[in-house]
């Protein structure tokens, strides 16, 4: 058993002075991202490390989350059609008309207030850009950005880039909710934006209405804006996720990212949007235009057509029943073995504890995670990875497995784990 009695929360108020970056704006978007070491030498992300280990050991990679099927017809048919219709040269900045008119219609289909397509949203180049310019846009050195942690990985390295000071609130395990004394403590008089993805990344936490009204509460009484991460919108299992703008608290300050990425397993296509009020979509747009200027036309145009496909049949059910079909064979399979781990409430990623794991495996999550690619054959990524120096010890006994992968995948790797004697 490994000792957690030394497992203590770092103040808010002590992180946000121990990590103000300093340097040209590469090397703070590389030390807050964790990239950069004090001799000054750049690593690869822990994505990048684990899917190079995997590849290196023919190991099946459930550490970085994309999904190893392809989406459904509709997209490569579109697609197709759009590429020899002539969509092929640039979008406005705003994005196509015919995808933020679908987008509207998705939002209202999902109980949400339906937006005005043509001031409150806005394409991006996958919800990569539209966190990134939603940060850039509005954030200046000397404002703080809370941050829950664990976090995914791009929300410190755009911070740090802009010159802001990171306050993070730790989700502590095993529950891996917000503490609600400890996120009042996080707001200041400085206070200019909270990060809330949810569904969670790593953690696969929703979180329920009144810890989203708190938020909201919170960042109108500091004049804070809200960005929400909502790329897992249609994989919360348990309960649908809370949209803060759909609060009176909420509705004038946030900017609600979401893609196609994750939804139709098309990763690669990099197709996003933000919507937000008129106010911030005119902040976004002038600055989105000119990083990317425009998410490539004919994308824009297939993933309209498979919005309104989707919105016209069950696509949106079907698909959270197939992660929860994969979620119970991931879970079941870790079950046989030493990993306890934990039933996320959306998202698919599943987070275990390695406090069973027999010590030959490692020391911590980082050394198992190596060791499990290796000797093993199963890639998985450490959860200290996604969390800042100061708190790693909150998560040394954790790792994250992802469930994007085929049924026969899953099973074939939890049988390896438990040959490997796990």
């Amino acid at each position: 058993m490994r000792d957690h009695s030394t497992h203590t929360l770092t103040s808010s108020a002590t992180l946000q002075e121990s990590r103000t970056p300093a340097g040209p704006p590469w090397k703070r978007l590389a030390e807050t991202a964790g990239l950069l070491n004090e001799s000054g030498r750049l690593s690869s992300t822990i994505f990048e490390e684990m899917s190079a280990l995997a590849v290196a050991h023919d190991a099946i990679n459930l550490g970085q989350g994309f999904p190893d099927t392809d989406g459904p017809e509709v997209l490569s048919r579109a697609l197709a059609e759009s590429v020899s219709g002539g969509k092929n040269q640039y979008a406005t900045i705003a994005g196509s008309p015919d995808l933020r008119g679908e987008l509207a219609e998705h939002e209202a289909l999902n109980g949400r207030r339906r937006p005005d397509p043509d001031s409150e949203i806005t394409v991006t180049a996958g919800a990569t850009e539209a966190l990134s310019v939603s940060m850039l846009a509005f954030l200046s050195p000397g404002d703080e950005v809370i941050l829950f942690e664990p976090f995914y990985d791009l929300y410190p390295a755009i911070a740090g880039l802009t010159g802001a000071r990171i306050v993070t609130v730790p989700l502590a395990p095993p529950e891996f909710r917000p503490d609600p004394v400890r996120l009042r403590e996080a707001f200041s008089d400085r206070t200019r934006m909270i990060v809330v993805n949810d569904p969670h990344n790593p953690t696969g936490t929703v979180l329920d209405p009144s810890e989203m009204s708190q938020i909201a509460e919170l960042a109108r009484e500091h004049d804070a804006i809200i960005l929400t991460d909502s790329v897992y919108e249609h994989l919360a299992f348990d309960a649908p996720s809370t949209d803060p703008a759909t609060t009176d608290a909420g509705r004038d300050r946030t900017i609600r990212v979401s893609s196609a990425s994750k939804t139709f397993s098309i990763t690669g296509w990099r197709v996003g949007w933000a919507i937000s009020p008129p106010e911030l979509t005119r902040g976004l747009r002038v600055t989105k235009g000119y990083l990317s200027h425009s998410a490539a036309a004919p994308l824009q145009a297939a993933v309209a057509e498979a919005l309104r496909w989707a919105r016209q049949s069950d696509f949106y059910d079907r698909l959270r029943a197939q992660y929860e079909d994969q979620r119970k064979i991931l879970l079941d399979g870790l079950g046989a073995t030493s990993f306890d781990a934990v039933s996320p409430a959306g998202t698919f990623f599943s987070v275990a504890s390695t406090e069973n794991v027999p010590d030959s495996w490692g020391r911590d999550g980082t050394e198992i995670s190596e060791r499990l690619t290796a000797n093993a054959g199963v890639a998985v990524v450490p959860l200290q990875a996604f969390a800042t120096p100061e708190n790693r010890h909150l998560y040394t006994d954790w790792v994250r497995f992802a469930f994007c992968k085929r049924p026969e995948v899953l099973r074939q790797a939890t049988q390896r784990l438990s040959d490997s004697g796990l």
